[in-house]
């Protein structure tokens, strides 16, 4: 894997150069464009209205528009060299417990790991921020955008998040739904407390995958194969039930299950348990 950033990451007076990966990866299932005659893949072309005429990649260049219909050019040297002190740099501002940032601000993760003379500082900053429990905020300008991240400690390396600003995210006052106007009775609350408490769970994402990928994948598959494609089962209709009977319902199943949640979590530590060594 190869880094597609290069830089430093600072902290107080301390500089660590560091590389940067990208985390995650897209396993969506992607479709082409073709054209119904001749089932041949359409292209999207540059087109300039003005001369009529596709445009060669060389001739095409990145303007601003600061007003309709006018637009000011701008280079990739001027892109590169803005003059702001988080260029080519991870600069850390603060720590801060993790729970503060809402979910809702993550954008994309990336890994960082040390560049060349880097490493020392590097799992000094990791085994200090595991041991407090804090994670870095700072800022860092790629792909044209200052952006907001954090740095925080994960499986031996540390992930860097962007996050988005506080006014990239939409207000829930915008919603005319919020805030809901509803009353909800003491024991539907406390029967809802007993639901969650009955489903809760240590998250572990391998025990989650994308099941309509999965489909569609067979889907694909057969029609590759020239072989029937499984019709989809038919939707049972679903009846509107009194709110406390539908939690009353949902105890009763879980009371079911949790026996076999409970083998499910027993297996794991059974087996480590196996191969501590003695």
């Amino acid at each position: 894997m190869r880094p597609i950033w290069k830089g430093h990451l600072t902290f107080g007076l301390v500089t660590i150069p560091v590389k940067l990966y990208t985390a995650t990866e897209s396993k969506d299932i992607r479709f082409r464009l073709l054209h119904r005659g001749c089932m041949t893949p359409i292209q999207n072309k540059r087109y300039c209205p003005t001369h009529e005429e596709i445009v060669d990649w060389n001739d095409v260049v990145r303007a601003y528009e600061y007003a309709r219909g006018k637009f000011v050019p701008v280079t990739e040297d001027e892109l590169d060299n803005v003059p702001l002190e988080t260029a080519g740099t991870v600069s850390v501002s603060a720590f801060v417990e993790l729970a503060q940032i809402d979910p809702i601000h993550y954008d994309r993760s990336y890994y960082l790991a040390p560049d060349e003379g880097g490493q020392k500082a590097f799992r000094l900053l990791h085994d200090t921020m595991e041991e407090s429990t804090k994670v870095a905020i700072g800022k860092v300008v790629i792909r044209e955008k200052e952006h907001l991240v954090s740095v925080r400690p994960f499986d031996g390396a540390l992930v860097m998040s962007t996050l988005f600003y506080a006014d990239e995210v939409r207000s829930t006052e915008d919603i005319p739904e919020f805030p809901v106007q509803a009353k909800v009775h003491p024991n539907e609350k406390k029967m809802a407390l007993q639901l969650v408490e009955g489903l809760a769970a240590e998250f572990n994402p391998a025990e989650y995958r994308d099941e309509y990928r999965d489909a569609l994948q067979k889907v694909i598959s057969a029609k590759v194969e020239g072989a029937p494609v499984e019709a989809a089962p038919e939707r049972k209709e679903e009846k509107v039930v009194d709110l406390m009977e539908a939690l009353r319902r949902s105890l009763q199943a879980t009371r079911k299950e949790e026996p076999a949640r409970r083998t499910r979590r027993a297996r794991p530590r059974a087996a480590a348990l196996r191969e501590r060594p003695r």
